[in-house]
């Protein structure tokens, strides 16, 4: 049974940081895709980035464009974790961010609907 648990979030100044980190079980990185999403309050739930291992220990990544070098998402197969680095925070980056996860499959990976398994959500807010 895949569980996905966030942990991390907060509350930080626009200009901040601040890393989620999202719990795998039950699933090996290498035959799934980890996503990052987000939903703001009034908004639906968008795409923020994904991680899959395209081979042994190389992994590729794609961010959405407004958070294109600022956020790294990344995976420690070790630990069965995947991490979002969040740099230079804006208020407009303040969303409830949820882990996903699916089978590989070959589509596309931004769109949540392509994903089975989900995290309960980690609040983060950025004050101007």
């Amino acid at each position: 049974q895949v569980q996905l648990v966030e942990s991390g979030g907060g509350l930080v100044q626009a200009g901040g940081s601040l890393r989620v980190s999202c719990a795998a079980s039950g699933l090996t990185f290498n035959s799934y895709v980890m996503g990052w999403f987000r939903q703001a309050p009034g908004k639906e739930r968008e795409f923020v980035a994904n991680i899959r291992w395209v081979a042994t220990y190389v992994p590729y990544a794609e961010y959405t464009d407004s958070v294109k070098g600022r956020f790294t998402i990344s995976g420690d197969n070790a630990k069965n974790t995947v991490y979002l680095q969040m740099n230079s925070l804006k208020p407009e980056d303040t969303a409830v961010y949820y882990c996903a996860a699916d089978r590989k499959t070959g589509g596309t990976y931004k769109d949540p609907l392509n994903y089975g398994y989900w995290g309960q959500g980690t609040q983060v807010t950025v004050s101007s």
